[in-house]
């Protein structure tokens, strides 16, 4: 039995990439696990899995720092899995007194435009390199890479040819599932939008695209389902203009969902979709919900994202598009509309595609084999 460790900053204790699949899944191979996160407050034991959590991510990068040595001198661990450059720096004392595998999994683009937003010229440039220099350390100091997706290898797969990796999707694990493949009322439509409601994320670009359907066909019953929320304040600002602007009728808003019950929880749906930005980081990083959408039978409009291209086959149940063509995209979702043989088509792909591609049991295997390894 060996004790592995993860460390993460950003992403909860009960993150679904972390907690549901990688931490559950070796657990269950006969390791004893722990997670140490430091964005949010538990301690305690969650199905085998022990948690020390702390809400501390407001405080020093020192006051971090000593969390993680502390964690890592406490639990002595054989191996440490981190989501973060900060969690890996923190772990490179205790990696080389006890020579252990330090495994970087990179599932964010870094540094992200959030990082350095807040920040004008040219001191968002200077900001920026320095991130830069801190993800370059923190691979340098790493043993092992994860990556989320292959759009994620640069820099560090470049920088560092010569270490072990693999690439690990979010794909779901079925037992959080759960299947409702719908076929088309008549002239009615349930369209659905999950996650932050903000500009970047794209819900002004669903909203338009909803509008341009409501002239195209008057006569359509459009119900509109969201699940999620504003983070900042210019989102929440954003957001209450759109809902000013456009006075849809038939809209629900929902909290986000349990991880357990987000399936569940759009069930109602007909189309799910994702129209974020054009742009660089987006391009680089997979919206992974695609993955919850396609496993429960939802048909998709996605923005057209390289990752996206790269990694999943669409065009079996959905299309890629322009998210600010509004025009294509109401046109999409009228065929949808007037060909339901077409709709049923996508929905039994979506779920097919899932269960031969996109599932956790195709990746299970060789993320314990890779584990595994990197602890001989």
């Amino acid at each position: 039995m060996s004790k592995i460790l993860f460390l993460t900053t950003a992403h909860r204790y009960d993150d679904d990439r972390i907690f549901y699949h990688q931490a559950k899944t070796l657990k269950s191979e006969g390791n004893q696990v722990k997670i140490c996160s430091l964005s949010s407050e538990f301690q305690g034991d969650l199905e085998g899995i022990e948690i020390e959590s702390y809400s501390i991510l407001e405080k020093s990068t020192e006051e971090k720092t000593k969390v993680f040595e502390r964690v890592c001198d406490t639990f002595q661990p054989d191996c440490i899995i981190c989501s973060e450059p900060l969690a890996v720096i923190a772990s490179k004392k205790f990696k080389k007194e006890k020579k252990i595998s330090v495994i970087y999994d990179i599932t964010e683009w870094y540094p992200s435009m959030r990082m350095v937003e807040n920040f004008s010229f040219p001191l968002n440039i200077i900001h920026a390199v320095k991130f830069f220099l801190v993800q370059l350390y923190a691979g340098f100091i790493s043993t092992h890479y994860i990556f989320g997706e292959n759009t994620k290898k640069f820099p560090l797969a470049y920088f560092f040819p010569f270490k072990k990796s693999i690439v690990l999707p979010y794909y779901p694990d079925d037992i959080y599932i759960h299947q409702h493949i719908k076929k088309l009322e008549q002239n009615k439509i349930t369209l659905c939008y999950t996650g932050q409601f903000s500009e970047e994320k794209g819900i002004g670009n669903f909203f338009a695209a909803i509008n341009t359907l409501k002239n195209k066909k008057p006569d359509l019953e459009i119900s509109i389902l969201l699940m999620g929320g504003t983070r900042k304040e210019k989102d929440e600002k954003y957001f209450s203009e759109l809902i000013s602007k456009y006075q849809f009728e038939n809209i629900t808003i929902k909290k986000s969902a349990s991880f357990e019950s987000f399936t569940e929880a759009y069930a109602d749906a007909d189309i799910c979709f994702d129209l974020r930005t054009l742009n660089y980081e987006n391009h680089h990083c997979l919206p992974i919900k695609i993955f919850y959408y396609a496993a429960s039978g939802k048909p998709v409009i996605y923005t057209d994202l390289k990752a996206t291209r790269q990694q999943v086959n669409v065009s079996e149940f959905g299309f890629l598009v322009d998210p600010t063509n509004s025009d294509e995209i109401a046109d999409i979702i009228l065929t949808y509309i007037e060909n339901p043989e077409l709709y049923f088509k996508h929905a039994h792909n979506a779920r097919s595609e899932y269960e031969k591609n996109y599932n956790w049991n195709v990746i299970k295997n060789s993320f314990i084999n890779f584990i595994k390894k990197s602890i001989k």
